[in-house]
């Protein structure tokens, strides 16, 4: 009896925790673009016949396995305001809609990294920028020597799309749609700190989404480029970024198709990309 009511009494004072989501390998279905030529036959003004060359990109689907408790989000620059009013428009549209997915996310076991660049001093006193600042710094390999073909947009103007609306710094945070989880998160926008992040929790496979694609998405150092030089595995969930391009501009499309040929780009060059409806239906969070 007096055993009995020892452990009751240890129970009763020691607090249980939630586990952690366990181990356990899902099949997502992800998407990469290969140049593939197409011959066709064009009849010339004087009546012969040749062989017409071009080259065009073919989607490749392919099926890849993660762990969700050894795979992490970076979020890239999903400030709460932006200099461009149109851009600032569509990435409140993104946030609304990526923060939702994100909180899946961290069900299912993720690491969740926001990464709002030039925001640290707002989160200076936050637990989770306190919680990535006191993970032991892990030195990143040396950078493989990738090529870097040039982008299919020009976006040498700045990529605003409504107007000459001037630079300048017009965010001080994260979007506001987008939660921080104090007890869990990390708030860093350096490279070397999200390296340590993932060596620290064993991290295997890095989802990558924010804005924008052709500019920060790809070359922050905590972003694509970096983390495929690192060789760390990563893809960009397509459905949630948008790009900085100006119809106006090369190609001469529209803003949508802009982005599109972006992640296209991205899906030859450097990384497999996902939608959110796909990553959530691997993880069994839509039927």
């Amino acid at each position: 009896m007096r055993r009995m009511t020892l452990v009751a009494s240890l129970l009763a004072v020691v607090p249980i925790f939630a586990a952690d989501p366990p181990s356990r390998e899902v099949v997502l279905s992800v998407q990469k673009k290969s140049p593939t030529q197409i011959v066709r036959k064009v009849t010339k003004a004087d009546g012969t016949v040749v062989d017409e060359v071009s080259t065009v990109l073919v989607p490749i689907h392919q099926t890849q396995t993660f762990d969700p408790a050894k795979s992490a989000v970076v979020i890239c620059d999903m400030w709460d305001d932006h200099w461009c009013a149109s851009a600032a428009k569509r990435c409140d549209g993104l946030a609304k809609t990526a923060g939702p997915f994100i909180e899946e996310l961290r069900k299912a076991g993720f690491a969740i990294v926001h990464s709002p660049s030039d925001c640290m001093a707002y989160y200076k006193d936050h637990p989770a920028r306190k919680r990535a600042l006191a993970i032991k710094a892990t030195e990143p390999p040396k950078s493989l020597v990738l090529a870097e073909p040039p982008l299919p947009i020009d976006d040498s103007d700045g990529g605003c799309d409504d107007g000459k609306t001037p630079f300048r710094k017009a965010w001080t945070k994260q979007h506001d749609a987008i939660k921080i989880d104090a007890e869990k998160d990390f708030v860093t926008d350096s490279g070397k700190e999200v390296y340590s992040i993932l060596a620290d929790r064993g991290i295997k496979t890095v989802f990558v989404l924010g804005v924008h694609t052709n500019m920060c998405v790809l070359n922050r150092t905590f972003a694509i480029k970096q983390l495929r030089k690192w060789n760390v595995d990563c893809l960009l969930v397509r459905d949630l970024t948008d790009a900085m391009y100006n119809p106006k501009m090369k190609p001469f499309v529209t803003h949508e198709a802009g982005t599109n040929l972006v992640i296209d780009y991205i899906e030859q060059h450097w990384c497999a990309t996902a939608t959110s409806a796909q990553v959530l239906k691997s993880l069994g969070g839509v039927k």
